[in-house]
């Protein structure tokens, strides 16, 4: 019996140290040389230091900004997730309803149907992103709100607006954070 323990626990040591440490490592170490500003959480500073993270959706809800896709977790990283309801789901509808009456007494003269980035949490409740449509819909409320033109709020929309990744996957997508900077002129 002890001729098998041994052997076992050589190889759980074996596999811990090779999978909890020098794996790791080395992945870290190739994205860092890939991408230090990716594999470090692509954050976003200020003068004050990190104000967000373009990979990681936070709530915006002033009615100069443009708001992100809902949280079904409060836009808390450590406990991402979805609300898991299905389409038949009463609260589910009951929070579509009340996320489109918010909408539109944000801007009652929107005529333009709801987007549903705009009212349905992603998977993960963190998707930093908006689709341009929903970005367009918000455009009206953003540029009365800062004092700016339809037009120019709706040309930083093209001007943020990121193409399907390697030209095939996904869809064309805002992130919110990074529009948001732009309107507040940051870099």
């Amino acid at each position: 019996m002890s001729q098998a323990i041994r052997p076992a626990l050589v190889l759980l040591l074996s596999l811990t140290v090779v999978t909890g440490v020098v794996y790791p490592w080395i992945v870290t170490a190739i994205a860092t040389s890939v991408s230090s500003r990716a594999a470090h959480g692509s954050l976003v500073t200020a003068e004050a230091g990190p104000i967000g993270s373009e990979l990681i959706g936070q709530s915006f809800a002033a009615p100069g900004d443009f708001w992100g896709r809902p949280s079904a977790v409060n836009y808390d990283a450590r406990s991402s997730g979805a609300s898991n309801s299905g389409p038949l789901n009463e609260d589910l509808h009951a929070a579509v309803k009340a996320r489109i009456a918010a909408l539109r007494a944000a801007d009652p003269e929107a005529t333009l149907p709801v987007p549903a980035d705009l009212v349905l949490a992603s998977g993960s409740g963190l998707d930093p992103h908006i689709s341009p449509a929903a970005a367009r819909y918000q455009a009206r409320r953003v540029a009365r709100a800062r004092g700016r033109g339809e037009a120019e709020v709706l040309a930083l929309i093209e001007a943020h607006t990121e193409g399907r990744t390697f030209g095939i996957l996904g869809e064309p997508r805002v992130n919110v954070l990074r529009l948001n900077r732009a309107l507040a002129g940051a870099p």
